[in-house]
C-alpha cells in the first residue's frame, strides 16, 4: 500500500521516535538480507571485523565470546547468538579457538572479511538512493541534537 504524500506541516507533527524506530528495523532487515544473499550474518562479519588486526581490532589478538558480546554491544540485537555464529566460522575455517576459548581470525577468514566487505558499497547506495549526501548530513545532526536534547548518550 502506497503511503500518502504529507505535507512539510503534517510531517513536522510525525513522532520521531516512530519513525527512527521504523526506519532502524527497515534497515537492518534489508542490511541482513543482502548480507544473506551473499552467504553470511551480519554477526558473522562483525565477529570477523572485530578478530582482524586490519579492521576493528586494535591488536589483531584473540578474543572470548564474552569479550566479543562486550565489544560489540552498541549494536548487537537480542536475537544474535555470537556462540553459534562463531560456530559456522569455526567450520568454515574462518576462525579457530585457542584452550583459553578466544576465538582468533584465520587467513581465510580474513580472505573471507575483505572480500565480504566488497559488498558495502552496494548496500550503502541501495539504501542511500535518492538521498543528497548534504540532506544525509543534516539528517544525522538532527538526530544527534535530538539524542543531545534528551540527555542520551554523548553523540
Amino acid at each position: 500500500m502506497a503511503t500518502p504524500h504529507l505535507s512539510d506541516a503534517e510531517l513536522a507533527t510525525q513522532p520521531a521516535a516512530y519513525w527512527t524506530g521504523v526506519a532502524y528495523e527497515a534497515l537492518i532487515a534489508f542490511t541482513r538480507a543482502r548480507h544473506a544473499e551473499f552467504g553470511f550474518t551480519q554477526p558473522q562479519f562483525w565477529l570477523l571485523r572485530n578478530l582482524s588486526g586490519n579492521d576493528i581490532s586494535p591488536d589483531g589478538h584473540g578474543m572470548t565470546i564474552p569479550e566479543l558480546e562486550m565489544a560489540m554491544s552498541t549494536y548487537l540485537r537480542s536475537e544474535d547468538d555470537l556462540e553459534a555464529e562463531a560456530g559456522v566460522l569455526l567450520t568454515r575455517g574462518w576462525l579457530t579457538r585457542d584452550d583459553q576459548e578466544r576465538l582468533w581470525i584465520t587467513e581465510a577468514g580474513e580472505a573471507a572479511r575483505v572480500d565480504l566487505r566488497q559488498h558495502a558499497p552496494a548496500i550503502r547506495a541501495r539504501i542511500h538512493h535518492g538521498i543528497d549526501d548534504a540532506d544525509y548530513v543534516t539528517t544525522l545532526k538532527v538526530l544527534r541534537q535530538m539524542t543531545r536534547n534528551t540527555d542520551g548518550p554523548a553523540v
